[in-house]
């Protein structure tokens, strides 16, 4: 294990509206406020989109397991964000659910807000820490350069 460690920064504080496309808002938002690395909390509902719900089978590199939704679904989760030179990577994990049916997942691509997602997005300074691809898996991982290791 490595880790590092920083403080918080600012706290944002916001408001997704009914059909925008939540990770392209988030996109958006993170560049304008030139965050660098953070992480978010958000409730609210998701009208339409897809899910990663794990892999396929538990090989190296995996093969994402993809769910599509569609008809508004109340939803809640957690994300971060760490900016390189390819731009901000935005990772978020999401737990919804529609009558008595749930889901649970990665939200990915153009996922479509309901009526409205509320989230705070915390700032964390201090630190270096970013995304790349891992040569191994194949996916965006996190980086620690200089951290300590335990």
């Amino acid at each position: 294990m490595k880790y590092t460690k920083g403080a918080i920064g600012r706290v944002f504080i916001l408001k997704f509206d009914n059909n925008d496309i939540f990770i392209d808002k988030l996109n958006e938002f993170t560049r304008k406020e030139r965050l660098k690395v953070a992480a978010l909390v958000f409730i609210g509902a998701l009208r339409k989109g897809t899910l990663v719900t794990g892999p396929r089978k538990p090989v190296i590199p995996p093969k994402p397991n993809q769910v599509s939704f569609k008809d508004g679904w109340e939803v809640m989760g957690i994300g971060t964000i760490f900016v390189n030179s390819s731009g901000p990577q935005i990772h978020i994990h999401g737990s919804m659910g529609k009558k008595n049916k749930v889901l649970t997942g990665c939200v990915r691509g153009k996922s479509k807000v309901f009526l409205v997602i509320e989230a705070i997005v915390f700032e964390l300074i201090g630190t270096k820490a970013t995304k790349g691809l891992d040569v191994k898996t194949g996916l965006n991982l996190l980086n620690i350069p200089g951290g300590f290791k335990i």
